[in-house]
């Protein structure tokens, strides 16, 4: 089994997924407090560190794993440089935290490494971030390969695009899963990976509640492996003004549907969207109120939004509400890594069965 370690780990959803391709998650370290105890909760017998990235030593991943082998680095390390208006540069002290997953990989040299993030990265500046990012890490002496992924083609409810850049120590590039229709023969829609929790349309719910069904298709059947009960499922108690608003956007509509007086209170392309309840969602948020339940006249739940996400019903978050949304919409959806993780196994094996062949042609 393969150690890994997960650098800006948020709840753990990339180092989750790759828990379930079959690797052990031995590290995880952020800068939320909140989001290290969802990690720790839920990756058993995982250390997490909250702190600064930039301000944690190599050493101190060192000593906080215990003399065990890092064989493969994992995280979604954010650009601020690259976000802002001007000229950008992979090595702006703004991307100091990009530097630090950089750094650690040199420190460490894992056999392979994944790093996450937003599908804009690979165009930005005519490809200039992504060539550098490439060229960095090839001087370290990895084949690099990049993929934007979209996470709906892999068993996920929802249409979330992200790259990943995978590197491989043993000069092997890594080929990227194909499209993996996971439970259904399409993509999963919202109301096929929720509609067995209950609905909420009157009621915010409690932080216990019962399932209204049994398992409706093989979707929910695994986000329930592990699960009686439902958690993390409170509505949000909005005024009836807002739900009036709701109320008057059809299925996959949005801000234009509204009557014009309601039109102008929020103008731009997510405002007042309203899920369709045959397809997958669009990118969950991370709490700030702009998509809405298919049927009900509010916000998804902590807990639909995990199901979104393709994280199981065990999976608990911790902190308050708002904390809890911005854990789970800043995630790597765990069965898109666990994609990942299967696909870089085979290359990890294949590395291994080429150095015992070696071992024994020398003997």
């Amino acid at each position: 089994m393969y150690n890994i370690i997960d650098l800006f780990c948020g709840s753990g959803g990339l180092s989750y997924g790759f828990n379930l391709a079959g690797y052990k998650t031995i590290l995880g370290i952020d800068n939320d407090k909140a989001a290290i105890k969802t990690f720790e909760e839920n990756h058993k017998g995982s250390k997490g560190i909250c702190g600064d990235i930039t301000k944690i030593s190599t050493n101190e991943i060192l000593d906080a794993v215990e003399g065990r082998t890092i064989d493969v680095i994992v995280g979604g390390p954010p650009c601020q440089g690259m976000s802002i208006a001007g000229p950008r540069k992979l090595h702006d002290p703004r991307n100091r935290l990009y530097l630090s997953f950089i750094e650690k990989v040199r420190d460490i040299r894992p056999k392979a490494f994944v790093i996450e993030n937003v599908p804009g990265l690979v165009s930005l500046f005519k490809g200039t971030i992504k060539d550098s990012i490439l060229s960095e890490f090839e001087k370290l002496g990895y084949t690099v390969n990049y993929q934007i992924l979209n996470s709906a083609d892999y068993g996920v409810p929802q249409t979330r695009k992200r790259v990943f850049f995978v590197g491989i120590k043993s000069g092997e590039k890594f080929s990227f899963p194909e499209q993996k229709i996971l439970f259904e023969n399409d993509w999963i829609t919202s109301e096929q990976a929720t509609s067995d929790l209950p609905l909420l349309m009157d009621e915010l719910g409690e932080e216990r509640q019962d399932y209204i069904t049994p398992p409706q298709n093989d979707y929910q059947k695994y986000c329930r492996t592990n699960s009686q009960s439902v958690f993390n499922h409170l509505a949000t108690n909005h005024t009836e003004q807002t739900k009036k608003i709701i109320s008057l956007v059809p299925e996959g509509g949005n801000y234009k549907d509204l009557p014009e007086e309601y039109r102008e209170s929020r103008k731009f392309n997510v405002a007042w969207t309203r899920y369709h309840s045959k397809r997958p969602t669009l990118t969950i948020d991370t709490g700030h109120r702009h998509h809405f339940h298919y049927k009900a006249n509010r916000v998804p739940t902590v807990r639909e939004n995990a199901r979104f996400q393709s994280f199981p019903d065990d999976f608990i978050f911790y902190g308050n509400r708002t904390e809890q949304y911005r854990q789970v919409g800043n995630a790597v959806p765990p069965l898109l890594a666990k994609s990942i993780g299967e696909k870089l196994l085979q290359s990890l094996n294949k590395e291994v069965f080429a150095d015992n062949v070696g071992v024994q042609c020398t003997r």
